[in-house]
């Protein structure tokens, strides 16, 4: 069998985390087997859909890295072979014109409720004389069996079983003349020789109308994998509805690609203990016989930690990129500092996104203003300019510029200050980086540089004598 997936999204929107697994999987699934992936846009919700959702779904599974096969495809493109299939159908009595008005349909369903019944379509169209109306409005029904059941084996959930009885005799065709999204999916995967349907669980209500379908066209049937939904934090399904984040979020956020698969990846399927996996070892261990029936729940603490394996394990030249990127759009001037690549060396094992770690380099690169803050009240006070200088003389005098004469000159001058060591730390880091928080000081006067480091602590001390006038 020549395996072929495909991942279908409609453009009313961005991806979501559940869509990338979808994507993912379906991808995995076709190129363990080396089969072929397709991307198939259903845009026929005409209102809904818009063509920057288009644009958007195609820039994020690049940057992904999930690249198509074949397609993408446009249901919109190819709405005559849906009416082809349509006017068949009619033709061989597998479907019908149905000219009930909505308020027949609501008359009725209001009865069925009021009766205890399900409510349904009630077939009143479906063996009428359509010679006997004229000019009058229809949408076009498929001819559902009404006895017997529909059974598929899911490749995740094993034997389901449908009904007929309970099934509707669904619209394929709107009064518009546009088919509807249950008829297309059916056609594509026909045409497109879709082998497997990988797809969410809310779709299983779905599968056996479709498996109707196909059996009337006298077309074989995939196989189906319903895939269970994926919670975020506070236990709340997550779709386009409900959440406002999508994936280019994650970019920008400094989130790696590599990162984000491997964290999807494991929303569902497992393989043993392992955590960690890159594309090869997806491809070469992706099962769907591993894939759970639970629900799966977001843990952003996972992500980061994932997120930051990464960032400590890919070629220090793809973090130096992606981090160049990320502090040109921040518009941080990178001739003003230090070789980015010796800072990403030391200090990467700090950080847990391209952000984070943006945010960061800055104060190397940039000058910036003593603003009032919980750290420079504290710590740059008139007492402590005797610190300052001292520091300033001894670090002045610091022949080789490097990390063990800076360090040695830092506890020399705890000693002679008699200072603690974390103390005098406290006070340079503010001086010097305006600020609390920071890597190794150590690290940072050897990275700052000799010149920078200096006019730095000469600049606290001057803001400190004035503001204390």
């Amino acid at each position: 069998m020549n395996i072929k997936t495909r991942f279908a999204p409609s453009p009313t929107g961005s991806l979501h985390l559940g869509s990338i697994r979808t994507a993912l999987y379906s991808w995995l699934f076709a190129k363990h087997y080396n089969g072929k992936f397709v991307l198939r846009i259903e845009d026929t919700d005409l209102q809904r859909s818009q063509k920057h959702s288009v644009d958007n779904i195609l820039h994020e599974l690049r940057w992904l890295g999930l690249n198509w096969d074949e397609g993408p495809y446009f249901q919109t493109k190819r709405l005559d072979r849906y009416k082809d299939v349509i006017n068949r159908m009619l033709k061989q009595g597998s479907a019908y014109k149905c000219f009930c008005s909505s308020q027949k349909l609501e008359l009725d369903r209001i009865k069925q409720i009021k009766n205890g019944v399900k409510p349904r379509y009630s077939r009143y169209c479906r063996d009428l004389n359509i010679n006997k109306i004229y000019n009058k409005e229809y949408v076009i029904r498929f001819k559902n069996p009404i006895s017997g059941k529909v059974t598929f084996n899911d490749a995740i959930r094993g034997n389901i079983t449908f009904e007929n009885s309970e099934l509707d005799d669904l619209i394929i065709q709107r009064s518009n003349g546009m088919p509807t999204y249950n008829f297309c999916v059916v056609i594509d995967d026909l045409d497109m020789k879709i082998t497997h349907v990988i797809r969410g669980e809310d779709h299983i209500n779905n599968t056996p109308r479709q498996i109707n379908i196909l059996q009337s066209l006298g077309s074989k049937i995939p196989v189906y994998a319903h895939l269970s939904m994926i919670l975020d934090e506070q236990g709340n399904k997550i779709s386009k509805r409900n959440t406002n984040e999508n994936i280019m979020d994650f970019d920008e956020k400094g989130f790696l690609p590599e990162a984000l698969l491997n964290y999807v990846v494991k929303l569902g399927w497992s393989h043993r203990n392992q955590e960690i996996f890159n594309i090869s070892e997806m491809i070469k261990l992706f099962s769907l016989k591993f894939i759970t029936k639970s629900p799966s729940i977001i843990n952003m603490k996972k992500l980061f930690w994932i997120n930051k394996h990464y960032i400590n394990n890919l070629p220090l030249e793809n973090i130096s990129n992606l981090l160049k990127v990320k502090m040109h759009q921040k518009k941080i001037n990178l001739k003003n500092g230090p070789c980015l690549e010796k800072m990403i060396h030391l200090l990467r094992h700090r950080f847990n996104t391209i952000n984070e770690m943006a945010n960061s380099f800055r104060m190397f690169y940039e000058e910036f203003d003593i603003v009032e803050n919980a750290a420079t009240k504290k710590y740059l006070i008139l007492n402590n300019v005797s610190v300052l200088e001292e520091s300033y003389r001894c670090l002045k005098n610091i022949s080789i510029w490097n990390d063990l004469m800076i360090s040695q000159t830092m506890n020399d001058l705890s000693v002679k200050m008699k200072l603690k060591k974390a103390d005098l730390n406290m006070i340079l880091r503010t001086a010097i980086t305006g600020d609390q928080y920071s890597p190794s000081i150590n690290l940072v006067i050897y990275l700052l540089g000799y010149n920078t480091t200096l006019f730095r602590i000469k600049k606290a001390i001057k803001c400190v004598r004035k503001k204390n006038l």
